[in-house]
């Protein structure tokens, strides 16, 4: 067993290192909905990095605090523009809520909300895998994992198949902020396991799976109007 992960058997999955090109590290991001100095959304996207860190990824983690209300400041403000070099810098990303009324927290929401689907003529998310994953504070429940995937596929991004919902999250980490063992730690391994094979597998052909016609189309239209305005 790895003191990094004594939960994790090594020996009952395959490597992924040698699909990984020489290139560069799979990138993914991380983003936690709770600000709470014992953020149990946060512990979990704190396990999920040394996993995918263990499968070879590189992984960075945006903390929220600090980050203003979508549109109170200027996108200038500091902690809004290291959201969005972190959400042009990734391939991949893992998206964390805890459940409050039945819903994504205003925390995480907000996150997503200061990222627009251009940034200049670059789409920050279209293209980029995504994992979703939630925290309750009582019996489990999937209501956050589903606006999620409403909100990754509008965002237009490939949201994998498996996701994590961990009921009774105060149960499940130990004094240092480490996730017990339990079918629910084994559903977060498969849930990173999957998310590093989807991104190394599109990462690659992302500019041919997000080309649409209707955008071609339009480009090319106004290309015709730019050339006949200079003809008259």
């Amino acid at each position: 067993m790895s003191e990094h992960l004594p939960n994790l058997d090594p020996t009952l999955f395959e490597s992924l290192k040698g699909s990984i090109s020489d290139n560069h590290k799979p990138r993914i991001l991380l983003l936690y909905g709770s600000t709470r100095e014992r953020s149990f959304s946060r512990l979990l996207v704190e396990e999920s990095a040394r996993l995918l860190e263990h499968f070879g990824a590189e992984v960075r983690i945006f903390n929220p605090s600090g980050l203003p209300l979508p549109d109170d400041v200027p996108v200038e403000h500091p902690k809004v523009q290291e959201l969005r070099d972190l959400m042009l810098w990734s391939e991949g990303q893992v998206w964390c809520s805890p459940e409050r009324h039945g819903a994504m927290s205003a925390v995480f929401k907000a996150q997503i909300d200061w990222i627009p689907l251009e940034l200049g003529a670059v789409r920050p998310t279209q293209g980029k895998t995504l994992a979703v994953m939630q925290v309750c504070g009582g019996s489990q429940s999937f209501n956050v994992v589903n606006q999620l995937r409403v909100l990754g596929r509008w965002m237009r991004m490939f949201t994998i198949p498996n996701q994590s919902s961990v009921p009774k999250a105060y149960m499940e980490f130990d004094e240092a902020g480490r996730m017990k063992p339990s079918a629910y730690y084994d559903r977060v391994v498969d849930v990173m396991e999957e998310l590093v094979k989807f991104t190394v597998l599109l990462r690659d052909r992302q500019a041919f799976l997000v080309d649409r016609y209707s955008e071609r189309k339009e480009t090319a239209e106004q290309l015709t109007a730019r050339v006949n305005q200079r003809s008259i």
